[in-house]
């Protein structure tokens, strides 16, 4: 199955370092937080990938162009290094499409804009280039293979660390709940879509605000709740956190080490 991943962020609020690079190519240990997420629906055996570029869109070609599998695998090196013999490799079995969708354009667009790409696939996935999550994959497009949606996001809980205050009267505070706590649950990507999503979505416009909304009101519209890891690196903070999990050597979302079996 094809997944189209969106790759043109700036990522405004992670500009203290890596200036020039889109946010889906910041490290998290020795790899961009955009291999993490292809290795892990690689894992669950989805290897064409679309690459839906636009700010930065030099730095993720250079990136695949001069990739280095000794980076992340185990390998034999003979005769100073003219020898170089992989014991296991990450790509090589990846066939990634670069497409140069724009610099100022709306997800929704994007997605348009690389659809003669996903000819002949009834049903095809897409995400955000930079979250993370340990979510049983293929299990999820099972239930929704079973539906009439158009389209599936993952709904998990929100992680920021924020309250939400009552308030009586004019300032007479009556309570506080943590956002995390809430019976509420916030979009996070991991999308599951059927042609039928593009009945919904008309140029320059996005992906989730106009055309799952327009499904939704059409009953159909899916969500799939989801209580496992999830994290977003839209900050230094998540940033931060995310390199913490990477250097425990096992970090959550990296089934392919065997945190979880593929489905």
């Amino acid at each position: 199955m094809k997944v189209v991943l969106f790759c043109g962020g700036l990522g405004m609020r992670m500009r203290a370092d890596n200036q020039s690079l889109p946010k889906p190519m910041t490290p998290i240990g020795t790899r961009p937080v955009l291999w993490h997420v292809m290795r892990y629906y690689a894992h669950f055996g989805h290897k064409d990938f679309i690459l839906c570029l636009g700010h930065g869109a030099h730095a993720v070609k250079d990136y695949f162009l001069n990739y280095r599998e000794t980076a992340s695998n185990d390998f034999v090196l003979r005769q100073g290094g003219e020898d170089v013999k992989m014991l296991s490799t990450d790509i090589s079995e990846w066939t990634i499409s670069f497409i140069d969708t724009g610099i100022d354009t709306a997800i929704g667009e994007r997605l348009r804009r690389v659809r003669p790409y996903l000819d002949g696939y009834e049903m095809f996935l897409a995400n955000y280039g930079d979250v993370l999550t340990d979510a049983p994959l293929n299990d999820l497009i099972e239930e929704f293979s079973r539906t009439d949606a158009v389209a599936q996001l993952l709904a998990v809980k929100p992680q920021d660390s924020f309250h939400v205050v009552d308030i009586e009267g004019d300032s007479l505070v009556t309570g506080l709940t943590a956002v995390a706590k809430m019976n509420m649950r916030i979009n996070g990507g991991y999308f599951v879509l059927r042609q039928g999503i593009f009945d919904y979505l008309n140029e320059g416009e996005d992906l989730v605000m106009d055309a799952c909304i327009r499904a939704a009101k059409d009953g159909r519209m899916r969500a799939a709740q989801y209580d496992g890891f999830w994290a977003p690196m839209d900050t230094l903070k998540d940033r931060v956190m995310l390199e913490a999990h990477a250097e425990s050597g096992r970090p959550p979302w990296a089934v392919w080490l065997g945190n979880r079996e593929p489905s």
